[in-house]
């Protein structure tokens, strides 16, 4: 089986948040807030310490044109264009049509309730969009993100592994579904 096509991204607006497209003056933002230990202990892909140059081709290789099998939207708290970037929220289609949801938020803006008002923001477009559930797996040590993902109605399905590469490790993780037909 392949990857599944994921319908075009569109920008997504909730009260606080603007979930838009990525543009090349993120690099910086990412690259900050990734080069936190905290946050990337708390991911699966973010390393530490954060490599030069990482953001650049992270943010690149989001705008270059492909079949979309993963939508990377930027959590934007400014009303214009300037950055107000705070973290990002992906969706990622994997071989056997699975389409996980997976986000962080910059640790100064941690215990704000952004995660999960994006997470709701996305919910609703895979929803609109025909996404039949969205899976998403969680470290077990991560309770703040285990509040998000079952605030927002997903299930427990059972335990997992997860190499982080911040960690250099397999981690001890939860998985947990949300059926959205």
């Amino acid at each position: 089986m392949s990857e599944t096509a994921l319908p075009p991204q569109t920008e997504i607006v909730t009260p606080r948040l603007r979930l838009r497209r990525l543009r090349p003056a993120d690099a910086g933002l990412i690259a900050l807030y990734s080069s936190n230990e905290r946050l990337a202990r708390m991911t699966a892909v973010i390393p530490s310490p954060y490599p030069p140059g990482l953001a650049e081709t992270f943010v690149e290789r989001t705008l270059a044109p492909r079949a979309a099998t993963d939508i990377t939207w930027a959590m934007d708290s400014g009303d214009d264009d300037e950055n107000g970037l705070i973290g990002l929220i992906s969706l990622k289609s994997h071989v056997g049509g699975e389409v996980e949801v997976g986000y962080w938020v910059a640790a100064a803006f941690w215990g704000t309730g952004y995660a999960g008002e994006a997470l709701a923001g996305v919910v609703d477009w895979a929803r609109a969009n025909g996404l039949g559930a969205l899976p998403a797996v969680v470290f077990q040590d991560n309770a703040a993100s285990v509040r998000v993902v079952t605030r927002a109605g997903f299930l427990y399905e059972g335990e997992t592994e997860v190499h982080s590469l911040a960690r250099g490790a397999m981690v001890p993780s939860f998985r947990y579904r949300l059926v959205l037909a």
